[in-house]
């Protein structure tokens, strides 16, 4: 009795302690010590506090306040500063959270797949002095953890930690060297949130915002509708499964027998990383978007390799919809286009593997302040996971030096075809961002173990262009030859009198294409034809 006695006022004490860890305020992990703030753009700050609760913050001598909904949820804002480090972040209500050595700059989402994920340590056996001598405290990283889930997150796990040899090996390696070549060449400070899932498909990480803003993917809408009607529709009978299974272990233990599996339940539709769409958005982009970014980076496509022009259609569905709810209008967003892998294909017509994907990626750069690194000469062929990230890093961080800070004169990208014009028996294709020049280049390749490999290509002097096609009316495609002109290339062939298309380093593995701009950078597959 006298134990009974006690009970109010343990029950009233543990109510205590539970109001007071709920009334504390409280921030996202996006929020930490050596945190990046973005230069230029107002700075969202939220979290939860007791209902009502007025919470106060404090940046680089500004401050705001904010006021805690009945559920506890606040958000403020700041102002934007232009420049600032060493700064602190101060949060208070009723208890005091203090951010430190939080620095002002530009922040890059980087994300995809396995490519983006790929770790700067994994490169530790071709460059360990790249890691090695990776002392930059202007660089901040932040890589991002979260579930695959239908339900919208509030919060990812992760934690902000200052560019040094012991913190870059964990961190996405191609968002590291486009963060270092950026800071190197114009001294910003620059940030690096990494949220990239190994083995997803693009479909995932798409929210329903850009899902509505594609009229070509209306017929994917209907199957998330119908996937999810149909699972509403099991869950009566699925929670009388569940009642008689709870029934029956009630009596088994009551009786001491053996109590009855758990029956396993379908769980309702997008609960998977690679089948289902919104789920990965809902877990590691969503908890992210109120935090204002530069711009993002993206790796993915080998997961959906077997595409052709749907997978434009979804790339504009992804950065629509995240440009949507960020609302920070068409922030820059640099992809990159896959890599050569696999056998290479001696067929003159190609077609085979990613080559279709590829020119899908090309054409998603009709997209509005998109750029589109192109690496057919970095890849392995037998490793889908090619080691040089390094100069996917650069080639990616040229858009972003020309587009976004200020080097005009600089050439973003290798040659991308332009226009084709008959004359006579020849094509005479045309590019944007033919530079100084086109020409036959070679790069240096990993296997050579020194570092030639982390050079831009180099002029073959006496070499001939490959991978050229060319064919008729008949649609029979044969090898071509192509000679350089100027800006432009004229492919010919003895065997097409009437020549009407032409196709370049189309084929899974375009192994040998060699046609380059003058500054290094390969020119992207393509082809003519809608065949």
């Amino acid at each position: 009795m006298r134990v009974s006695r006690w009970i109010p006022f343990v029950l009233a004490a543990v109510l205590a302690c539970g109001w007071a860890v709920r009334a504390e305020v409280k921030l996202p992990r996006i929020f930490g010590d050596h945190m990046m703030v973005q230069r230029g753009q107002p700075l969202n700050v939220w979290g939860t506090a007791a209902p009502g609760a007025k919470v106060t913050l404090k940046l680089g001598g500004n401050s705001a306040e904010a006021t805690a909904g009945p559920d506890g949820r606040w958000q403020g804002q700041l102002p934007a500063l232009a420049e600032g480090e060493g700064l602190e972040l101060a949060v208070a209500e009723q208890n005091a959270i203090t951010i430190k050595d939080v620095i002002v700059g530009d922040v890059w989402l980087c994300s995809g797949q396995s490519n983006m994920e790929y770790k700067t340590g994994g490169m530790a056996a071709i460059a360990k002095d790249e890691i090695d001598t990776a002392n930059f405290p202007k660089i901040r990283l932040f890589r991002v953890d979260g579930p695959a889930t239908p339900y919208p997150q509030g919060d990812v796990a992760g934690a902000w930690a200052v560019c040094e040899p012991k913190s870059v090996p964990g961190i996405t390696a191609v968002g590291y060297f486009f963060a270092r070549e950026i800071h190197e060449k114009t001294k910003v400070p620059i940030g690096i949130v990494e949220s990239a899932w190994g083995g997803t498909r693009i479909e995932p990480w798409i929210n329903p915002e850009g899902l509505k803003m594609v009229p070509e993917l209306k017929g994917e809408q209907e199957k998330i509708d119908k996937a999810r009607a149909d699972w509403l529709a099991t869950v009566p009978k699925l929670a009388d499964d569940a009642e008689k299974w709870a029934a029956a272990a009630r009596e088994a233990a009551k009786a001491g027998a053996e109590v009855p599996p758990v029956p396993a339940l379908p769980g309702p539709p997008g609960t998977g990383a690679r089948d289902y769409w919104h789920n990965i958005y809902n877990g590691r982009i969503l908890p992210l978007v109120r935090f204002p970014i530069k711009g993002a980076l993206w790796y993915q496509g080998e997961s959906n390799g077997s595409e052709g022009g749907t997978y434009t259609d979804k790339m504009k569905a992804l950065i629509g919809g995240w440009r949507a709810v960020w609302k920070q209008g068409d922030f820059p967003f640099y992809f990159v286009q896959l890599a050569n892998f696999g056998n290479a294909n001696e067929i003159p017509a190609g077609g085979d593997g990613w080559a279709k994907v590829r020119c899908a990626q090309t054409d998603a750069l009709k997209i509005p302040n998109t750029g589109m690194a192109v690496i057919i000469d970095i890849g392995e062929s037998k490793d889908i996971h090619p080691k040089d990230k390094l100069n996917v890093g650069r080639r990616l961080a040229r858009w972003a030096l020309a587009r976004d800070y200020g080097e005009k004169d600089l050439v973003p990208s290798g040659p991308l075809y332009k226009e084709m014009k008959v004359e006579g028996g020849a094509i005479r294709v045309s590019f944007e961002y033919a530079g100084a020049g086109l020409m036959v280049g070679k790069k240096g390749a990993l296997e050579t173990k020194d570092a030639d490999w982390r050079s831009p290509a180099t002029e073959d002097a006496g070499g001939k262009l490959k991978r050229f096609a060319i064919a008729g009316e008949d649609k029979v495609w044969h090898w071509a030859d192509a000679v350089i002109d100027g800006e432009t290339v004229v492919v010919s062939s003895p065997e097409v009198k009437a020549p009407v298309a032409v196709r370049y380093a189309f084929s899974h593995n375009p192994q040998g294409a060699n046609l380059y701009n003058k500054d290094g950078l390969p020119a992207s597959p393509f082809r003519t034809d809608n065949w």
